[in-house]
């Protein structure tokens, strides 16, 4: 499983199916997360997508496909710019036992 962190603007509309996709920049750190996924579009079943830093944020369990492309302006993306895409395929509530 996967945890990554994001601001609460981007988080809502995840949350609410508004936003379809989330970006990451392509760097050593991200390269070294999604490494085992890459370089095929892949599927990935437990990314959880955390509103902010702490421990009892909010969290959303999401499953994306992860590829390297552009992103939307509207959603967060820098035109013209690669990134780790994350495509939502679908969200669900964390059960208490994932917490």
């Amino acid at each position: 499983m996967l945890t990554l962190p994001i601001k609460k603007k981007w988080f809502d509309m995840i949350k609410s199916g508004v936003k379809k996709e989330e970006y990451r920049e392509i760097k050593p750190y991200y390269d070294s997360r999604f490494k085992i996924y890459l370089p095929f579009e892949s599927d990935f079943n437990n990314i959880i997508f955390r509103n902010g830093y702490r421990k009892d944020s909010p969290k959303i369990k999401c499953h994306c496909l992860i590829y390297r492309g552009y992103g939307k302006k509207e959603w967060g993306a820098e035109p013209n710019k690669l990134y780790y895409v994350l495509k939502i395929l679908s969200v669900g509530d964390l059960e208490k036992s994932d917490k």
